[in-house]
């Protein structure tokens, strides 16, 4: 059993069903305390966040993640139980598996492994762990970022252990991601009886010509990295339930992902603007989930990308695609921060997984990647 292997299990163990932690970061905190690393635990309403870290020069490396994981849905459904590591056929089974704790157990082994063949090592080592990162990610992360930033610690580089790969350990990094605005829109009618529409006004029927607009309106073209950005209606709500009640007001709930060449501000605006043309009577409840951001080829790509093609053979694709993740807290105050980690195929669902032959390469990339960023005496 390797270091990887071993340390992944103990962490699945501990059921930490976001936001507890249930001790791994305590876990992770020990064992790098022999390396060297100083800790920090940092906690609010409950989340339980790690700031690690070895040296004061700079460049500042980060590894970041969460040792929180989503539920584990029906325990009926599960081959085995999903907090008891199971290996079955080459793959190890739990909840956290690919979502992250191997990459956590990746990064932990990774960091030993370089600062015991080059302990003189350049610039700082730093991990910054949240129990936070599946919930509403309001203590985690962000939290953290504020307070170093309100000391004036700085970070250069950051990696976060999100899995990104696809079909093979190694073929995508994630270089960036979308931002995301999110509005609920409630547009204003007049209630009345089906039978009497001259004396009401539907807001339904009102809002229907203006909604077709903003589905059909093409915001930007996107760039190289990223695609255009997307407008989605998730909700429509209006009326009483009864049928013959013309509803008052129709309440809409809509997501924006939107490129680096479009900013929140921008589409809040066109989208107001197109609401006025049509005549409507409206108010519109503003969240920017994240802003998007980018880190193009460069000292991290390029030494990232380098470490993949040296233990893999293959070079990755650059992607900025998906979700949003706690890079975009990292983003504010670092610049330059990637993520990348194993394939995402079983992430949330039953029977979470991933291939044992994976763990290894895996933390040799993250390896490489150091000795490239902080070689001894650079």
């Amino acid at each position: 059993m390797t270091a990887t292997l071993e340390l992944a299990q103990q962490l699945i163990r501990r059921r930490s069903v976001t936001p507890d932690d249930a001790g791994c970061q305590a876990l992770v905190g020990q064992r790098l305390a022999a390396s060297g690393f100083v800790a920090e635990t940092i906690e609010r309403n409950g989340t339980t966040n790690l700031w690690l870290r070895r040296g004061s020069a700079r460049p500042t490396v980060v590894f970041a993640g969460h040792t929180d994981v989503v539920p584990t849905g029906p325990l009926d459904q599960w081959s085995s139980d999903p907090f008891e590591p199971t290996i079955r056929d080459g793959l190890l089974y739990g909840r956290g598996a690919s979502d992250m704790k191997s990459s956590v157990a990746a990064f932990v082994v990774a960091a030993e492994e370089f600062v015991r063949a080059r302990p003189e090592h350049a610039g700082s080592i730093a991990l910054l762990l949240t129990s936070d990162e599946e919930g509403p990610a309001t203590d985690g992360t962000v939290l953290v970022i504020e307070q170093l930033a309100a000391r004036g610690e700085q970070i250069d580089m950051a990696i976060v252990g999100e899995p990104t790969s696809v079909d093979r350990i190694g073929d995508t990094i994630k270089n960036g991601r979308r931002g995301s605005l999110s509005g609920r829109l409630v547009v204003q009618g007049v209630q009345g009886h089906v039978a009497y529409p001259q004396l009401a006004k539907n807001p339904v029927h009102l809002l229907a010509p203006a909604l077709a607009e903003l589905a059909a309106t093409v915001w930007d073209n996107g760039n190289e990295f990223f695609p255009p950005t997307t407008f989605q209606v998730s909700n429509i709500q209006a009326g009483t339930g009864a049928l013959n009640v013309i509803p008052g007001t129709c309440t809409v709930d809509f997501n924006l992902r939107f490129a680096p060449v479009s900013t929140a501000a921008g589409l809040q605006q066109r989208i107001e603007d197109i609401l006025r043309r049509h005549g409507l009577l409206f108010g519109i409840r503003w969240t920017v989930g994240a802003q998007s951001f980018l880190t193009p080829p460069g000292t991290l790509v390029d030494a990232l990308s380098d470490a993949i093609r040296a233990e893999t053979g293959f070079a990755p694709a650059l992607s900025t695609t998906g979700g949003t993740s706690d890079g975009r807290f990292i983003a504010t105050v670092c610049p330059q921060v990637v993520e990348f980690g194993p394939p995402n195929a079983t992430i949330h669902k039953i029977d979470e997984c991933i291939a044992i032959a994976d763990l290894e390469p895996l933390k040799n990339i993250y390896r490489r990647t150091l000795e490239q960023l902080l070689r001894q005496g650079t």
